[in-house]
Parts: structure tokens; C-alpha cells; sequence
């Protein structure tokens, strides 16, 4: 093939397609790198970008829906009612893939109800969370994220214990948990890929430093401080029905194939690490160990590809509901009748 031809996927879409507008975030911003990956992986994916809808509130973070998927719907909307708005898109067409970008703040502080909330209902969406332990936008405070002892320059010292996404999601319930690293690109397309496959809420806590405001090299959220306590539980290759599974290049260590509602596989290749991610206890367990022995673990944490989503519980129709019209709605004289009898 001529290196002039530009490259497309199975909808004859080019990458270009699934662009967005010019950042306009700091030059290195570890948000700019998890837009691009989210293009990657939807044109990877082959997902028409209509077919996408995006969601964020308030912060730095939530700027990022800006920066990909231009031919897809998008509202930003208040701080922390991010939940709200992409359960109420979600139900208007359960057809959509719905993304929501969120921060620390975001989430973690202002949004931790409705984060919560909406995860225990499992509504079928991925969240990713830009974590970065400061309110970047607002110049640089503490977020309910940054670690305790954290100093900067602007705002002290820390001297509350911070909250872990992670563990968050894990203990309302929820059905996907990862935990990745901006500067990990790679790592980062494979599980966004996983969580677009998912049927359920899942989460992606991704550790996205700020050059700016939380930048000194001994602090959790930092370029340096991750890559030298970076610790991945397992390669992960997301595989999609269409292709045949082939797991010649994982010649060392255990494999464990979790299969997704759609057909599609996660290949997960173990490490150093003997870890089952459908075991919610190991994975609580293996995250107090990351915590008392300094360890940045990254990975899928937990998976519960059967646990039922909202949809299932409500019983929600095939057809979009905001394409539903008031004469299918409404109940025919005999069901009024029928209903109306049934008060005497």
C-alpha cells in the first residue's frame, strides 16, 4: 500500500474522523494523551462517531470531550452532575455508546454522590476519570484526590488522607474497574477498548499528571513518581469477535481470557502477579497491598461481565425512547377501560 493512502477502518472512516478541535490545554498535559487514545480506540474499534455520545462537568478535565470524537453529540454540564446527564442520554437511546469524562474534582469531591449512584445502578457507560490530585483550572488547590503531605507552593500542606477512585468503585458495586497512567498510551487505548465493549458502568481511574500546578517529581500524581512505582498486574490485549484469538506471543505465564457480552475477549497475561480481576476480594485485598507497600498498580482491576445493568432491571424497550410517539404511547380505549374498571 503507497504511504500516500491514508489508513481506514471497517466503516471506510479515516482517523481524521474521529478528531476533535485543538487542545487548548498545557503543552504535555497527560489529558491531551488519553483524548488521543480515546480516538485510537474508537477508530480502531470501528465505532461510527454518531453513534457516540459524551459527557463531562467542570475542570480542566472536562474540557477534553472538546478534543476528540468532533462528529459526536457532546454536553458539558455543571460540576459533578456529569451522572445525571449521561443516565437521562443513555435512556432517551440505550442504543448509544455513551462516554463520560470527569476529574478528581469532579468526581471525588462535588460529583462522589452521583458517582456513586451511578454506579451501583450500572448503567451501561465508561467513565474515565482525568485524576491529577489538583484543581487545575482554578489554579492549583488540593483535590479530594491529592496525597496527604503534598506541598505546593500556592496552597500548603495537605493534612487530609485522600480518597481512592479505585477503591470507590469497587465498594458501590462496581462491574469494570481499571487503573492506568497517562504516560502508559498503550495500556490505556487496550483497556479504553475493554471498557467500550463492557455492558455496565465502567470505570477508568487514570492517573493524568499536571504540568503545571502538581508537577514536583516526588509527588503521587507526577510523570517520575508513576514510572518508578508503576506496578501492572498483566498485559492486556482486547480482542474483538471478528477476529480469530491468537495467543501465540504470550509463550510465558498464565492466560486468562475474559469473554465480553458482544463475543469480544480481553486477553489478560500474567506478570509477576498470580491475580484473578473476577475475584472482587483479591482485588480489595491486592489494593490494600498497593497502598501499605507504595505500589502504583495498573491494570483491569475487577470485571463482572454478567452483573445486570439498569436496562435490565427496568426492563427498557428496544426502540430509542425519544424516537417513541405519543400515539404508541398511549393506551387504546379498550386498555382505559380496562384500567378503569379495575378502580370501582
Amino acid at each position: 500500500m503507497s504511504d500516500n493512502v491514508e489508513e481506514t477502518n471497517l466503516l471506510g472512516l479515516s482517523r481524521k474522523d474521529y478528531l476533535g478541535s485543538r487542545s487548548t490545554l498545557c503543552p504535555g498535559c497527560g489529558h491531551n494523551t488519553i483524548s488521543a487514545q480515546i480516538i485510537r480506540a474508537c477508530f480502531e474499534m470501528s465505532i461510527p462517531p454518531d453513534r457516540i455520545v459524551k459527557f463531562s462537568g467542570i475542570g480542566c478535565s472536562s474540557k477534553s470531550p472538546t478534543y476528540f470524537l468532533d462528529k459526536s453529540f457532546g454536553f458539558n454540564g455543571l460540576h459533578g452532575r456529569m451522572p445525571s446527564m449521561a443516565q437521562g442520554a443513555a435512556f432517551a437511546d440505550a442504543t448509544m455508546n455513551v462516554i463520560g469524562v470527569s476529574g478528581d474534582g469532579d468526581t471525588a469531591s462535588i460529583g462522589l454522590g452521583q458517582f456513586k449512584h451511578l454506579i451501583r445502578r450500572n448503567l451501561p457507560m465508561v467513565y474515565i476519570v482525568e485524576n491529577n490530585g489538583v484543581y487545575g483550572l482554578t489554579k492549583g488547590q488540593f483535590s479530594a484526590t491529592a496525597e496527604k503531605g503534598l506541598g505546593l507552593k500556592n496552597q500548603g500542606v495537605n493534612p487530609f488522607l485522600p480518597i481512592d477512585i479505585v477503591k470507590e468503585a469497587l465498594i458501590a458495586n462496581a462491574s469494570f474497574v481499571a487503573r492506568s497512567f497517562a504516560g502508559d498510551p498503550t495500556q490505556v487505548r487496550e483497556l479504553l477498548k475493554a471498557a467500550l465493549s463492557h455492558r455496565g458502568t465502567a470505570v477508568l481511574d487514570i492517573i493524568s499528571p499536571c504540568v503545571t500546578f502538581n508537577n514536583q517529581d516526588d509527588t503521587l500524581h507526577s510523570y517520575q513518581w508513576v514510572r518508578q512505582h508503576q506496578a501492572p498486574l498483566h498485559d492486556i490485549t482486547y480482542v474483538p469477535e471478528r477476529r480469530s484469538i491468537i495467543l501465540d506471543e504470550f509463550k510465558e505465564g498464565d492466560v486468562k481470557e475474559v469473554v465480553m457480552h458482544d463475543g469480544s475477549v480481553v486477553v489478560l497475561k500474567k506478570l509477576e502477579k498470580d491475580y484473578d480481576p473476577t475475584d472482587k476480594w483479591q482485588a480489595l485485598k491486592i489494593l490494600e497491598d498497593e497502598e501499605k507497600n507504595s505500589w502504583f498498580l495498573t491494570g483491569l482491576i475487577y470485571i463482572n461481565p454478567q452483573q445486570p445493568t439498569l436496562f435490565d432491571y427496568v426492563n427498557i424497550v428496544d426502540q430509542p425512547l425519544n424516537r417513541i410517539t405519543g400515539e404508541d404511547l398511549r393506551p387504546s380505549p379498550e386498555t382505559l377501560d380496562t384500567i378503569n374498571q379495575g378502580m370501582y
